[in-house]
C-alpha cells in the first residue's frame, strides 16, 4: 500500500527496527491529521472475549471500521501505539498487523502496562493517520 501523503523512510545510525515498524514516517505538507481514541477488543455489541488473541482480531476490526469511516486505509495510518496487559504473542500478533498493513509498516511504540480503563481489557491499540 502506498500513498502520496504518507512516506517510510528508512534510517541511518540506528539500529535495524526489532520488529514490523519504520523508525521514520513522513507526512507531506497541508495533509489532515487524524487522532483517534484507543481501540480495543470489544464487538459491534460492545462484549469484550476472554481470549487475548481474540481481542487483537477485533481492536484490528474496530481500527479498520473507524478509518474506513473518515475514507482512510491502513496506508494513511503514521503511527501505533500498543499497550498490552499481557504478553503478545508476537507470531500471532505479527500474521494480523501485517494482513492489515501489508509490507509497509508505520512508526510504532508497545508498552506493558498493568492495567487499562476496565479489568477485562487485556489490548489497547491506538492509531495515528494522515489524509485529505
Amino acid at each position: 500500500m502506498k500513498n502520496a501523503i504518507v512516506t517510510r523512510m528508512p534510517s541511518k545510525g540506528i539500529s535495524k527496527a526489532v520488529g514490523n515498524y519504520s523508525h521514520i514516517t513522513k507526512v507531506e505538507p497541508n495533509a489532515t491529521l487524524y487522532t483517534f481514541s484507543g481501540q480495543i477488543g470489544a464487538d459491534l455489541d460492545g462484549n469484550i472475549p476472554e481470549d487475548f488473541n481474540h481481542q487483537v482480531i477485533n481492536t484490528f476490526k474496530n481500527i479498520s471500521n473507524l478509518l474506513k469511516s473518515v475514507g482512510l486505509g491502513a496506508d494513511n495510518v503514521i503511527k501505533v501505539n500498543i499497550w498490552s496487559t499481557e504478553e503478545i504473542d508476537w507470531e500471532f500478533f505479527d500474521e494480523i498487523y501485517i494482513e492489515f498493513f501489508g509490507d509497509v509498516h508505520p512508526s510504532m511504540t508497545v508498552a506493558y502496562v498493568s492495567a487499562l480503563g476496565l479489568d477485562t481489557i487485556k489490548i489497547e491499540i491506538e492509531v495515528w493517520a494522515a489524509g485529505h
